[in-house]
């Protein structure tokens, strides 16, 4: 626990004693729930809600995707909002948000309906979470205190992503695709009092302007990079436009950062090499760990035909040994250091990858089990001691600062995960599905939109046409599968190497502990 050592202690603030903070964190933590759950919650309602809205293949990106791609950008906007203006003021509104974009995704008529819908979501999303953490800071004085808290935090944040699938399946099978926004407002309907009586009011004074430019910079630049990415699987010339704009806001958000007095955000802290490879790290870990979920949801129910519950059930080992990852990690990182924890976490999962891409349409239940087990303990090992890099290379008084940083890597890791390796799949999964006998030219071209799409088109044939096409589109679904697979596998391993070569000596706890 080197990390806690030899920490300046800060004096117990008495608004914290006894157990009142302890129920702040238990209510942050359902809030943390809501959110985390949404974001994974679609992966299994995918093949129900293609039958239902029919939306193409790039529609059901955006429905799948918009959530997490909205709240990246605005993480960093309102972090920085509830700092000046009360945090607690923050998380109600985000409540309300929540809970009007989920009534509104739940019966939302159309594909484009949907995608407003989970927009807003997003909004909601962004308003509630970086004020979670930034409330643990105020309300956990301790350091050691507030190691435990962060610590269920993050264990709550991957069991809800794990929950999200499981919620879905039951959600589906026994009502419709809608049921799964449905439960938020019940749920919310509770959090909303209890929040106004438990949460401390913080309005740590607004002493630095707040620069809305800036905001508007961050949040744009974001979406137009990942709306570039989504429309260039498509082949469209607006997808290289949006991207290159992208780019050029995000270049012109840094260089107004470096200018101003008090930035936004604080790129000062991506000087220390520890800093800005966790960051990297999060960033990639994350990315390849959700767009292969939403691949892996896919694969089992509409190529091994998995039930929505059954796929969500054989998710579970993955979901267990990620909470085995976090609860572990922290000795590991003890023991081992944070450069071994990191890379090593890297590595694990990068081989329990490698067996998938032997993998057609037959079942592999034990294997596919262990390589679950194995991408589960492994990414979560490595967010732990990434998260450790992060936090503790940055000084206290930046640690706001540092956190924002670490939830934007997050957010933007999931957000284009599913982008680009949604975008690989499609790419390599349409020309690889070639015309099957007797099928119509227009229900052919509506297969090649997804694998979901060609299982819909496969029951309006019906007969043995039916069963040809829809064997053709889950060879070709594979395919793309394992393509996605190779780009994770390629990524995760030169992460683990980067890593172990760039992460300075120093960084480790045992090392930082003979220093003090």
């Amino acid at each position: 626990m080197g990390v806690l050592d030899g920490a300046v202690r800060t004096r117990i603030d008495p608004r914290t004693r006894g157990t009142g903070r302890w129920s702040i964190l238990v209510l942050l933590c359902f809030s943390l729930l809501l959110i985390a759950v949404d974001a994974t919650v679609l992966h299994i309602a995918v093949p129900a809600l293609t039958a239902a809205l029919e939306p193409t293949s790039i529609q059901l990106l955006w429905i799948i995707d918009v959530y997490s791609l909205v709240v990246a950008p605005l993480l960093l906007t309102f972090g920085t909002l509830g700092d000046h203006y009360g945090r607690k003021r923050l998380v109600m509104i985000g409540y309300v948000v929540f809970g009007v974009a989920s009534a509104a995704a739940a019966f939302a008529p159309t594909a484009p309906a949907l995608i407003a819908a989970r927009a807003l979501l997003g909004v909601g999303g962004a308003m509630i979470m970086p004020a979670t953490l930034s409330i643990i800071r105020q309300v956990f004085t301790d350091r050691r205190e507030r190691a435990i808290a962060l610590g269920v935090w993050s264990a709550v944040a991957a069991a809800g992503a794990a929950v999200g699938p499981l919620v879905g399946g039951l959600l589906i099978e026994h009502l419709w695709w809608g049921a799964v926004f449905l439960i938020n407002v019940p749920i919310l309907l509770v959090l909303l009092p209890t929040a106004a009586k438990l949460l401390p009011d913080s309005c740590s004074r607004a002493l630095h302007p707040w620069d809305a430019f800036s905001a508007l910079l961050s949040v744009a630049g974001i979406l137009a990079l990942a709306f570039g990415l989504k429309e260039a699987g498509s082949g469209h010339p607006a997808g290289l436009v949006a991207f290159l704009g992208g780019i050029g806001l995000l270049i012109w958000f840094v260089r107004r950062q470096r200018r101003m007095v008090f930035p936004m955000l604080d790129l000062g802290l991506f000087r220390q090499r520890a800093f800005s490879v966790g960051v990297a790290a999060v960033l990639l870990t994350v990315f390849a760990l959700v767009g292969l979920e939403l691949m892996l949801a896919q694969y089992l129910q509409l190529v091994l035909g998995d039930s929505p519950f059954q796929a969500a059930v054989r998710l579970l080992p993955l979901m267990v040994a990620s909470v085995a990852g976090g609860l572990a990690g922290a000795r590991l990182l003890h023991r081992f250091g944070l450069r071994a924890t990191m890379s090593g976490g890297l590595a694990l999962t990068a081989l329990s990858l490698l067996p998938t891409l032997t993998w057609g349409t037959e079942r592999h239940a034990l294997m596919l089990t262990l390589c679950f087990i194995g991408i589960g303990f492994g990414i979560q090992v490595t967010l732990l001691a990434a998260s450790d890099t992060i936090m503790s290379s940055a000084p206290e008084s930046r640690a706001g600062g540092a956190a924002a940083i670490e939830e934007t890597a997050y957010e933007l890791g999931a957000g284009l995960g599913v982008a680009v390796l949604g975008t690989i799949t499609t790419v390599v999964y349409a020309p690889s599905l070639l015309p099957v006998p007797g099928v119509p030219p227009d229900l052919m071209t509506l297969a090649r939109q997804s694998l979901a799409a060609a299982a819909h088109a496969a029951q309006e044939i019906g007969g043995g046409m039916g069963a040809a096409l829809l064997s053709a589109a889950r060879i070709a679904f594979i395919s793309g599968l394992h393509s996605t697979v190779i780009v994770s596998v390629l990524l995760l391993g030169s992460t683990a190497v980067v890593v172990a070569l760039l992460l300075p000596r120093g960084t480790d706890p045992a090392e930082r502990h003979d220093h003090h």
